[in-house]
């Protein structure tokens, strides 16, 4: 009967366990027990398909920005339709990034001493290859594993008590923004693993310029959606400085910052407030009169951005982008 190290040895350099001709068919090892070779077809097939799985994931982190709403009742509200879309795509996601980190705790490496002779010999030893995945790009992969934003938005933000859709939305645009870091740096050192075992990334020229287009349309998506979180910011900031403006005068009711939550829409007193109050007046981008300015982010409003379907929105916000890149 054989060990597990006894075992180990006969689980590398393909996917499937080669067994040496004295080895009985029954005694089969458990996938528990197998080491990949870096150099096999599966490996290269995940390595691809991953890479695509990455790109799509960095498509939908952005999506969050769109999560925010304001309409013409001087309030912010959260789109909750797409909340739950966008969380289970992502989650989705996740798997592919949690997957991609066990297969790396199984898949052997090169030992970098048999490099100098010319003889690339693999470690197989389970304890070497985690040693040194937790030494190199262990935290990397972790952070961009995480399921933060569904986190923050299903447990943390309702957990916390007086907690206001302006506060989520900054929280959840800081968490989007920290964790697309290393989710992008993840796709450079996957391109090069490609590259190694196959030479390029995509097989047809076509391939190739879909692939080079994805990016470009990549950092439109990603600046016109952060250019749409930013101008609900900025139509949210005309609207708490006018409101401190109605604190601190003298006629009743005056305004409080609740009032700004969609949230207190059905209150008897927000609705006498509203009645009263230039709030929409004060923060109309179409008014020259203003004191305010919303420089860049006008067209938001000018153009009813903020007030369309998602569908009208995203797609503006996208043409926003392409139209500055160029």
């Amino acid at each position: 009967m054989m060990n597990p190290s006894e075992l180990q040895r006969f689980a590398v350099s393909n996917r499937f366990t080669r067994f040496p001709k004295s080895f009985s068919l029954r005694k089969k090892v458990p996938w528990w027990y197998k080491i990949l070779d870096p150099r096999s077809r599966f490996i290269a097939r995940w390595n691809r398909t991953f890479l695509y799985a990455c790109i799509v994931a960095l498509f939908l982190d952005p999506l969050y920005f769109y999560y925010p709403i304001t309409g013409d009742k001087a309030c912010m509200q959260t789109d909750w339709y797409l909340g739950v879309v966008v969380t289970f795509a992502r989650t989705v996601a996740d798997l592919f990034f949690l997957f991609h980190m066990v297969l790396k705790f199984r898949t052997a490496y090169v030992n970098p001493l048999t490099r100098v002779y010319g003889h690339k010999e693999l470690v197989t030893d389970p304890h070497l290859i985690a040693k040194r995945y937790l030494k190199h790009d262990f935290i990397i992969d972790l952070l961009a594993t995480l399921p933060l934003p569904q986190i923050v938005i299903w447990f943390v933000i309702p957990a916390v008590k007086g907690s206001t859709v302006a506060q989520g939305n900054h929280t959840i645009s800081l968490i989007v923004l920290i964790q697309y870091v290393p989710r992008l740096f993840q796709i450079f050192p996957l391109q090069r693993r490609i590259l190694k075992t196959s030479g390029l990334i995509t097989k047809t020229a076509l391939a190739g310029a879909v692939y080079n287009l994805c990016f470009y349309m990549l950092a439109s998506h990603v600046l016109g959606a952060s250019w749409y979180v930013s101008s609900i910011q900025r139509q949210f900031e005309c609207w708490r400085i006018t409101c401190r403006r109605e604190m601190n005068r003298t006629h009743s009711p005056s305004c409080k910052p609740a009032y700004l939550d969609c949230n207190l829409l059905d209150d008897p007193a927000r609705q006498a407030w509203f009645k009263r109050t230039s709030v929409l007046a004060d923060c109309d981008a179409l008014n020259d009169k203003n004191d305010f300015q919303f420089g860049m982010f006008s067209d938001a409003f000018t153009d009813h951005v903020s007030s369309s379907t998602f569908s009208q929105k995203y797609f503006y916000c996208l043409w926003w982008g392409l139209k500055n890149l160029t």
